[in-house]
């Protein structure tokens, strides 16, 4: 009588099985590379030179705050014997001061391009974005894994829609 109910269990876990595997198949999917995609896009270029630019511009300020703290620091190391106690003081005081502003500037420049890269590119992602899921409404895929943040899972078995998304971007 045990072995009956084990039969009939085995037997009810393979008719489960079957069943959701027989469910899964009408699903179709795809993937695509979007790290790919947003290279192909003709206005990448464009704002990854506008973004180097702002990004030299920072590099600029930098340096020439640089350029005045290692005078100033010259100038104390140089002139440090023949300063009074209050000249002394006041130029230490000065160089302090400078290095906590190069502190402040670098981590405000660090957060300023990546808000700037974030102004710059979120439209063209949000593009991509679209034309991802016109691209899976039009051709009824259920789901479209994107393989270029690596995050997600990849199925061999899934179509390639990086064709498909670049016809409907107008990208050859």
């Amino acid at each position: 009588m045990k072995s009956f109910k084990k039969v009939i269990a085995l037997l009810s876990l393979v008719v489960l099985i079957s069943s959701v595997g027989t469910a899964q198949t009408g699903a179709k999917f795809g993937y695509i590379d979007s790290n790919e995609i947003l290279t192909l896009m003709p206005e990448t270029d464009s704002l990854q030179q506008e973004l180097k630019a702002y990004a030299d511009y920072l590099d600029e300020q930098m340096s020439t705050m640089a350029v005045e703290y290692q005078t100033k620091v010259a100038d104390y190391q140089d002139n440090y014997n023949t300063m009074s106690d209050l000249i002394r003081q006041t130029k230490e005081k000065e160089i302090t001061d400078l290095q906590a502003r190069i502190q402040a500037f670098q981590q405000s420049a660090d957060q300023d391009l990546g808000a700037k890269q974030a102004e710059l590119f979120n439209p063209l992602i949000e593009k991509v974005k679209d034309a991802i899921t016109e691209v899976a409404r039009e051709n009824n895929y259920n789901y479209i894994f994107d393989v270029g943040t690596g995050a997600l899972v990849f199925y061999e078995t899934g179509d390639n829609i990086l064709p498909l998304v670049k016809t409907k971007l107008g990208i050859q």
